[in-house]
């Protein structure tokens, strides 16, 4: 029996889904979606207060204000209210009206930004919108998820311990980039501890992690559009990149299966199967893959068919095609780049 005493406590179920059962590859499926929060990003969230707390930095008068496309913003409202503090989430039209709703039953306030800045980033336009909010409140504290070492830091106490507890004969990790906290706590971890561990990235095409070119994305989460400074050269020994529309694809996939899966985490099983698509046959590894959400907060979007066929042009027929079985995915659209 597992007793808590506050939201902001449950930050690990011990859930593995065998994805052999559900996809046809031999990984186990780390489900982080199991708490009050619905995500990975609960780890961050309590983080991050617990050491500005600890420094001084928040106090019971303070309101905390962060940007978010989604999962950290849910996170932070959860923690905000367990601990009564106030937050604001800026966040921007690319976050799901259902997650906005969460935020604000939560006790939330929530500030979308009208439009991306000059650059065509709405990352940017978050950010100056939070630097405004402090810059005009003394009692604003920025927890600034992108340089905070708090982030990755929960990962590499938390995560990667836990992982490496359960398979301490494990081969491979799969973990999405999108900040990079996750990735770099766990990867850190396991290069200081199991260095024979190997870590493979997976990243949404469009997304500037790793040197790639930016692209269009319409799915929060996975993925960044400018330069994240927890993502450096070395961080992962591979990167497996996917298509947005092979994310949808996979999603839908799961959830045949009885598994609602969201953005985050039909990405990084996407980029699990690309990735053993491409090996020579060899003795069986022990692999995990880190699945960040559920899918509840995305119905509204990759689950909705009239949002899929607006965003991607697929039809539900579409979205039935295993890209690495069915049609071929267009040139240039997915990829897989090893880390020098």
């Amino acid at each position: 029996m597992t007793i808590i005493s506050a939201a902001d406590e449950l930050l690990d179920t011990d859930i593995y889904l065998d994805l052999g059962n559900v996809v046809g590859v031999n990984v186990m499926l780390k489900c982080e979606g199991f708490n009050f929060a619905g995500s990975v990003k609960l780890r961050t969230a309590v983080s991050m207060v617990t050491e500005g707390i600890r420094s001084g930095v928040i106090t019971d008068t303070t309101t905390l204000v962060e940007s978010s496309s989604g999962n950290l913003g849910v996170a932070l409202s959860v923690v905000a209210a367990a601990r009564s503090l106030r937050f604001v989430c800026v966040t921007d039209p690319k976050c799901s009206p259902t997650t906005m709703k969460l935020m604000k039953a939560l006790g939330s306030e929530v500030q979308v930004v009208d439009g991306p800045d000059p650059s065509g980033s709405y990352l940017a336009a978050r950010k100056r919108r939070v630097r405004e909010l402090c810059e005009r409140h003394d009692d604003y504290v920025c927890l600034d998820q992108y340089e905070n070492p708090a982030n990755w830091l929960a990962h590499y106490e938390i995560t990667a311990p836990l992982i490496a507890k359960q398979f301490p004969d494990l081969d491979v990790l799969f973990v999405g980039a999108g900040t990079g906290g996750t990735l770099a706590g766990c990867a850190r971890f396991f290069r200081e501890n199991f260095g024979h561990v190997r870590i493979v990235a997976v990243d949404s095409v469009g997304s500037v992690n790793f040197g790639m070119p930016s692209g269009p994305r319409y799915i929060p989460g996975l993925g960044a559009s400018e330069a994240m400074p927890f993502v450096v050269d070395g961080l992962a020994h591979e990167v497996v990149r996917v298509p947005e529309t092979e994310t949808v694809r996979m999603c839908r996939r799961l959830a045949r299966g009885g598994v609602l899966a969201g953005g985050s985490t039909g990405t990084v099983v996407s980029g699990v199967e690309r990735w053993f698509a491409r090996q020579e046959a060899g003795k069986p590894l022990t692999a995990v893959a880190i699945a960040p959400d559920l899918g509840d907060r995305y119905l509204d979007t990759l689950y909705d068919d009239d949002w899929v066929a607006a965003t991607y042009g697929l039809t539900a027929s579409d979205t039935d095609e295993n890209p690495l079985t069915g049609p071929a995915t267009p040139a240039g659209q997915a990829g897989e780049e090893r880390q020098r």
